[in-house]
């Protein structure tokens, strides 16, 4: 473990720039890609409102979550590399360190939030997901995979009156989510039926 965490550091200090020691380490914010620009990226989420054909709406998805999975930095893509890899070879503690870097050093990366909070949710941890699922919704409140996983986990935990609100601020952002239209009827037909 002491070779691996001395492996990250030297890793992630190659990708910081020196500095002198008069002035503080400032470290960039995460720059925005070059192929989805906020303006474009808010056209994306316009289309994926409007579009009615549930495959279209799916490719419009897709290009918002690879436009919400590039940093901008290298060490932020990096770290969210190495957590990946962590958590398809299941080592869990692993992928949480490097989560926990990546918010640390990339505050206002909503993707590294939500990433860490749908490893919370695989972890049966709630309280923790739900904390960094509420930050992942300051930074991107359109971020239709942390309202699906707060939608998930506030009905998981009896709270379905909640559940049914967050299940439809994911579909007032990305309406053909089957997934999602299907919890919503279902949910509405639990709480008809308890006379709501």
């Amino acid at each position: 473990m002491i070779r691996f965490i001395a492996a990250f550091c030297t890793a992630l200090l190659a990708f910081v720039p020196a500095n002198r020691a008069d002035e503080p380490l400032q470290v960039p914010p995460p720059a925005q890609t070059a192929q989805e620009t906020p303006s474009r990226l808010d056209a994306l989420f316009q289309d994926l409102k409007h579009e009615r054909n549930e495959q279209a709406a799916r490719r419009i998805a897709a290009r918002i979550g690879e436009a919400w999975n590039t940093p901008g930095s290298a060490t932020a893509a990096l770290l969210m590399q190495w957590a990946n890899e962590a958590i398809k070879e299941k080592k869990v503690s692993v992928a949480l360190d490097f989560l926990d870097q990546l918010v640390l050093l990339y505050p206002d990366y909503a993707e590294a939030w939500n990433r860490r909070a749908t490893l919370h949710f695989t972890m049966n941890d709630y309280a923790r997901a739900m904390a960094d699922i509420s930050r992942t919704l300051e930074l991107e409140p359109r971020h239709f995979g942390a309202l699906a996983g707060m939608a998930r986990i506030l009905q998981a935990t009896g709270r379905r009156e909640q559940a049914l609100g967050a299940y439809e601020r994911v579909l007032d952002v990305y309406p053909m989510l089957r997934s999602a239209q299907k919890a919503v009827a279902e949910l509405s037909d639990e709480l008809a039926g308890q006379g709501i």
